[in-house]
C-alpha cells in the first residue's frame, strides 16, 4: 500500500511501515499492518473508522503509549521507540498533550492543580510560576471560575476543557485526543471542537480519534482506518 504524505520535506509525526501485533494467546492480533503516515505541523486531522480497525492504536504509537512490532516512529525528529521509558514519559510531557474520552482528572486535586502536574513532572516553569500560567490556560478554556473546585463539582463539557488545559500546560506542538468528544452531549461536543479549531489557528497540530460523522467531515484531513491500514486520505475540498 503506498504511503499517504503531505506536502513539505519536515513532516512533524513520521510513521514508517509501522506494524503493532498484540500477543493474545493462541493467534497473534495485528492491530496495525506496515502502515506509512506523515503530518505536517499545523495540520489538523481526524483518524476515522469502526471500534477494532486500528485507530487507538495509532493514536498510542504517536503518542508513545505503545510501542511498535516493527518500523519507526518519528516525532519532531525524535525516533520515539528507541526512547528508554524515563526518557519516553519525559519527552511526551513536554511534546504531546494527551486529552482522553474520560478526562482523566485527578479526583483529589483541584482542577488548577490538575492542570499543573505536568509543568511538575517536565519541571517546567518556576515553582513560583506554576499556578499563574495554569490559570492562564484556564481562562483560554473558558473555566477559571471553577479553578479551585474537585472535578467532580463540574459536568462532563467541563472536566473536558480542564483536560484539554491541563494536555496544554507545558505548550506542546501537538495534542492527540482519544475520542474526545464520545462522553459528551452534542452541543458540548461542538464547544469542544471549535476550542479544537481554534488551537489548530494558534499554530497547534491535533491528531483526534472520532467516531462522530458530523465532526469527521468537518477536520482538515480525515485518515479513513480499516483493519489495521489507512485505506483513504481525505482533505477538506479534495482528496489527497
Amino acid at each position: 500500500m503506498p504511503a499517504l504524505v503531505t506536502p513539505g520535506s519536515d513532516p512533524l509525526i513520521s510513521l514508517s511501515s509501522v506494524v503493532k501485533t498484540y500477543d493474545t494467546g493462541e493467534v497473534p492480533f495485528t492491530a496495525l499492518k506496515g502502515v506509512d503516515l506523515t503530518v505536517e505541523p499545523g495540520e489538523f486531522v481526524g483518524l476515522i473508522g469502526k471500534s477494532g480497525s486500528g485507530k487507538t492504536t495509532l493514536i498510542n504509537m504517536i503518542t508513545g503509549i505503545d510501542r511498535p512490532s516493527s518500523g519507526d516512529v518519528v516525532i519532531g525528529g525524535t525516533p520515539i521507540q528507541r526512547l528508554s521509558e524515563n526518557r519516553l514519559a519525559m519527552w511526551r510531557g513536554r511534546t504531546i498533550g494527551v486529552v482522553f474520552q474520560f478526562f482523566q482528572l485527578l479526583p483529589t486535586l483541584t482542577v488548577v492543580e490538575n492542570v499543573m502536574l505536568p509543568m511538575d513532572f517536565c519541571d517546567v516553569h518556576a515553582p513560583r510560576e506554576r499556578e499563574a500560567f495554569a490559570l492562564d490556560l484556564l481562562e483560554h478554556v473558558e473555566m477559571a471560575d471553577q479553578a479551585h473546585k474537585l472535578p467532580a463539582a463540574l459536568s462532563g463539557g467541563q472536566q473536558q476543557r480542564v483536560a484539554i488545559a491541563r494536555a496544554l500546560a507545558n505548550d506542546p506542538p501537538i495534542l492527540a485526543a482519544d475520542e474526545p468528544t464520545g462522553n459528551l452531549d452534542s452541543g458540548t461536543a461542538e464547544s469542544v471542537f471549535e476550542l479544537f479549531e481554534a488551537l489548530v489557528e494558534r499554530g497547534k497540530t491535533i491528531v483526534m480519534v472520532t467516531h462522530d460523522g458530523d465532526i469527521a467531515a468537518r477536520v482538515e484531513r480525515a485518515l479513513h482506518v480499516r483493519d489495521g491500514e489507512i485505506v483513504d486520505d481525505i482533505r477538506r475540498g479534495g482528496r489527497a
